[in-house]
């Protein structure tokens, strides 16, 4: 009887858990990219970038999986994929307001958490969807989190594509940039190889964001703060407005990204390395 009741408590305990950590996953997929036009639809290993982007989500322990997009033609790719995809407003200037959309069109609260995995990821691991997610639910008093990864190559540090970013002792964000943060007055100066001498501290950020839902719709309706417009990165809005940010050190290393063309031949390859394609 003591067995009983012991195993009817833990199973009480571990679906409380479960509903606490519960997240919701949403992919805002732009077709009109300045630089890659339809790139939610470019193929890669025979399969649209977004299916592959689907499938990573789905790898996660995500309870929804919901595409964010503004193009019919995603919509309806996402229809084949058997992944619900909603066809949000054109004017949308970024995936955080295609994600807010989301958030009052279904209806969810204010406290539900929602991860931003974005439509140019498709090689995501998806125990970083998880962990990012993870990491928001066992911190209450903070409304947004992502993850960042160590840096040891000198030239990815420089390269303005990759977004720095440096935190406090608590992990929490102190600032984000494209330059090289935080900088070493005296290596940086006499140390011209390729491979960082002191590696301590350089930290690659993931474009990867874990919101209270309703945080991000009071965020969406801030104006783009000064700092925001000068790097044009969204999260330095938060950090202007006084919230704190949440940055765990990612337990994988981040895929590769798709923002040129050249990104594409790269993701194909890891991906088809991996066994994924």
């Amino acid at each position: 009887m003591r067995n009983f009741w012991r195993n009817l408590i833990a199973s009480f305990l571990a679906t409380v858990e479960k509903m606490f950590n519960a997240f919701k996953v949403v992919i805002p997929a732009r077709f009109g990219s300045t630089r890659l036009p339809g790139k939610p639809l470019l193929d890669i290993g025979g399969q649209p970038m977004i299916a592959h982007v689907v499938a990573r989500a789905r790898a996660s322990a995500a309870h929804e999986i919901i595409v964010a997009t503004d193009d019919q033609r995603i919509v309806d790719v996402c229809a084949k994929l058997g992944v619900t995809a909603l066809l949000t407003a054109t004017t949308h200037r970024s995936g955080s307001d295609r994600i807010a959309e989301v958030i009052d069109r279904c209806g969810w609260n204010a406290a539900q958490i929602v991860v931003n995995v974005q439509g140019d990821e498709p090689a995501l691991p998806p125990a970083l969807i998880n962990q990012v997610a993870a990491h928001l639910a066992a911190a209450p008093q903070l409304k947004m989190a992502t993850l960042a990864f160590p840096i040891h190559d000198r030239a990815l540090l420089f390269d303005p594509q990759v977004v720095k970013v440096v935190t406090d002792k608590n992990g929490l964000a102190l600032y984000f940039s494209r330059a090289p943060i935080p900088w070493h007055r005296d290596d940086f100066a006499q140390n011209t190889s390729a491979q960082l001498t002191v590696t301590d501290g350089w930290l690659r950020h993931i474009g990867l964001y874990a919101y209270r839902a309703g945080f991000l719709k009071q965020f969406v309706n801030w104006s783009p703060a000064p700092l925001e417009l000068v790097e044009s990165l969204e999260q330095l809005r938060a950090l202007w407005h006084g919230e704190r940010i949440g940055v765990a050190i990612a337990s994988a290393e981040p895929g590769v990204g798709v923002d040129t063309a050249e990104d594409v031949a790269r993701a194909a390859a890891q991906l088809a390395a991996a066994g994924m394609v």
